[in-house]
């Protein structure tokens, strides 16, 4: 009669705690899973400073912290503030002139409707648009709330990696079941699949930015500045990307009776911005992270439902990681042929 063994039983035992308490923490604490993300993909793109700080510098590692920090929050954040004063400038003119608003829209709303004999504003539609605001807005709030607190704690974490960073990174190796080479490999890709995200997305938003704004310059768009952050925030939305932006500039031209310029834009808009948007944004991601496009096609789908906003980054990486680890599976525990042929 076979006994099993109670070095097996303990085990056996001891992994299905280990699994039970790790489904419990990620259950409880899975909202915290994007300020984490966030939190390392920062620390991929600092740690070479804060080594070269604390190391060739021999900096305080507590100083140097806060500062590469205080840098990273002025360069994030400082761009999103600036369209935020801009949007409640514009929020509070609409506000304190909603009747001219108003009236402006029903006048441009009424001639479209002469024009192509079609039903713009009728009760039902004022009533499904006051609906929408309504199930619209607390969304807003809320996700204006939850990100605040993400960028709270994605910095609270960040702390705590970069000045335990070595140690990190040294407990990590040693834990990891994996071969050595095999733990570089994975380190290695999952940092340059970072940066291929992390820097690639702002720098495509950026020059999509900058094409948006030679465009408004020339067609002589009022507020160009506005509408080239607006540019560069659109451009970071999958799918729809600019068009965010250049279409309803192409709808105020045509609004204010501009045809000729409406027609300009729309056709520098798909030809050219949105261009770049899907020639560009491939060709960099794949040149930095060696990333197929269809990976950074369905990673964004996946991610943005997973993640929120940091699945624009996280969501590639996460198929990209899945195709790593089978790879890596198949290092580790394949049977090499020259084994086999040797049974034989």
């Amino acid at each position: 009669m076979n006994y099993i063994s109670n070095n097996v039983i303990r085990q056996v035992l001891l992994l299905v705690i280990i699994i039970a308490l790790g489904m419990l923490l990620f259950e409880q604490l899975q909202s915290f899973i994007p300020a984490l993300m966030g939190a390392y993909t920062m620390y991929v793109l600092l740690k070479k400073w804060m080594f070269i700080l604390t190391g060739k510098y021999k900096w305080k590692k507590t100083l140097a912290a806060s500062l590469l920090m205080l840098l990273s929050f002025l360069v994030i954040l400082l761009p999103i503030a600036l369209l935020i004063n801009m949007m409640s400038s514009k929020i509070n003119f609409a506000i304190e002139h909603s009747s001219e608003v108003l009236n402006s829209l029903e006048k441009l709303a009424h001639t479209y409707e002469q024009r192509y004999h079609i039903e713009i504003i009728s009760a039902k539609n004022i009533e499904q648009l006051t609906s929408i605001g309504a199930q619209t807005l607390p969304k807003i709030v809320g996700a204006t709330f939850n990100s605040i607190t993400t960028i709270l704690i994605m910095y609270f974490i960040l702390y705590f990696m970069l000045t335990a960073g070595r140690q990190m990174e040294a407990s990590l190796q040693e834990w990891m079941p994996l071969k050595d080479e095999n733990t570089l490999l994975l380190r290695r890709e999952t940092n340059n699949l970072v940066y291929s995200n992390a820097v690639g997305i702002p720098m495509i938003a950026i020059l999509q930015g900058v094409l948006g704004l030679i465009a408004y310059l020339i067609l002589g768009v009022e507020e160009p500045m506005f509408w080239f952050f607006i540019t560069c925030i659109a451009s970071m939305i999958p799918v729809v990307g600019a068009s965010l932006a250049y279409v309803p500039v192409a709808i105020l031209f045509f609004g204010n009776g501009m045809n000729i310029r409406g027609v300009i834009m729309l056709l520098y808009g798909f030809g050219v911005i949105s261009t770049l948007d899907s020639v560009f944004r491939f060709w960099l991601q794949k040149k930095i992270g060696d990333v197929h496009p269809l990976i950074t096609g369905f990673g964004v789908i996946i991610g943005l439902p997973l993640f929120g906003f940091i699945g624009l980054i996280f969501g590639p990486i996460l198929i990209s990681l899945f195709l790593l680890l089978i790879k890596i599976y198949a290092n580790e525990f394949s049977i090499n042929k020259n084994t086999l042929n040797n049974n034989a």
